[in-house]
């Protein structure tokens, strides 16, 4: 970034935060894409909180924000596994912020499986926890009870913005990899699985492309919206991937397990929005398929008879090409911090919590006065 966009960014996100209660002093540990922009919103978070440490989502990572990150932050190793043992995930909340009042920012769930554990057992207070994505919301909401505050910034219409043109950048990468091995998206048949926001832009993108796209959910009103959208829709997965030559997978929760892999058609590629261990059950492959990488970011999985590809080694697809979204980005970032405001400056009850209208308004005209002039 600039020097006059850092500094407008920071004036815009002072500005915001000068709209909420002034916090109180808690910690707070953060999960992030450590993006090129990232830094500024780090240090606005510093502004609001003491940041005990950062993790940054590992194939998100930016070596020139990771470089400037460090001259301030803790930077810690993030993967699915160190926090899948609650007692792991409390010795962690210990290490980094024992006795302290402390905010968790999440980005895909990470902290929902211990939740229960570090709420009832952690020496200082969990004030509240804020997740920014809509799998990682469903972890939370998967608990049968919510045992502190959890506030989803990932429902917002703060966020549709960003999910809209994220749609965009992910096709864009998945063109782009397809196009490296001589092959024309426009000729292939595709299918989404997943239609969230996300998933939507997706199909919509790829139609605007000439691709005939065929839509499979879990859910059965996501599959009336998917088919009153003008969609192709099937009732199972197995239907739906049946004969496509690109499979993108945007669910955030194994959208392709073992046994689908068999039934993908020969040269298939297969595209994700988010990290393998969400997406794609790729370990179980090892004992039956070869894995050959054929080129940058693109694997060969391989068995008598039958082939496909992978892009990103199943990871989202868009962070190969810088995954901008512009400043749209900061509207998601400014509720996180109205949100810290709010958590750090008063108690909330237990549950599922999320900013009011009238918040995200002066959010939504604070960054239109600064970016939309």
């Amino acid at each position: 970034m600039e020097s006059f966009e850092k500094a407008r960014l920071d004036a815009f996100f002072r500005r915001v935060t000068e709209r909420f209660p002034d916090p109180e002093p808690v910690s707070s540990v953060i999960i992030t894409h450590l993006l090129a922009e990232r830094p500024a919103f780090l240090h606005a978070m510093a502004r609001l909180t003491h940041v005990a440490a950062v993790l940054p989502k590992p194939k998100s990572i930016f070596e020139s924000a990771a470089a400037e990150a460090r001259k301030h932050f803790t930077l810690d190793l993030l993967s699915r596994a160190r926090f899948a043992d609650p007692a792991a995930a409390l010795n962690y909340l210990e290490e980094t912020s024992a006795g302290r009042d402390l905010l968790i920012l999440d980005i895909g769930g990470y902290f929902a499986v211990g939740l229960e554990a570090i709420c009832a057992q952690f020496s200082g207070r969990i004030r509240g926890v804020i997740e920014d994505t809509e799998n990682g919301l469903q972890r939370y909401l998967a608990l049968d009870k919510l045992p502190c505050p959890v506030y989803s910034v990932a429902r917002s219409p703060l966020k549709e913005p960003e999910d809209h043109l994220v749609g965009h950048s992910i096709v864009f990468s998945t063109e782009a990899l397809i196009r490296s091995r001589g092959d024309i998206l426009g000729s292939l048949d595709a299918c989404v699985i997943g239609y969230g926001k996300l998933g939507n832009s997706i199909a919509r993108m790829l139609h605007a492309k000439n691709v005939r796209v065929t839509i499979y959910d879990d859910d059965p009103v996501k599959r009336v919206h998917a088919r009153s959208h003008g969609f192709h829709v099937l009732n199972t997965r197995a239907e739906a991937i049946r004969g496509c030559g690109l499979i993108v997978c945007a669910t955030g929760n194994l959208a392709l397990k073992h046994e689908n892999f068999t039934a993908l058609p020969n040269g298939a590629y297969i595209a994700s929005v988010t990290s393998s261990e969400d997406e794609l059950e790729l370990t179980a492959l090892a004992p039956l398929y070869r894995r050959t990488e054929v080129g940058p970011h693109l694997s060969r999985y391989s068995t008598t008879g039958h082939y496909f590809y992978v892009l990103a080694d199943g990871n989202a697809v868009n962070f190969l090409h810088g995954a901008t979204v512009g400043p749209y980005i900061h509207l998601v970032q400014a509720e996180i911090l109205a949100v810290t405001a709010l958590l750090s400056s008063d108690d909330h009850a237990p549950g599922l919590h999320e900013l009011s209208p009238d918040a995200r308004q002066i959010i939504a005209e604070i960054w239109l006065d600064y970016f939309k002039r």
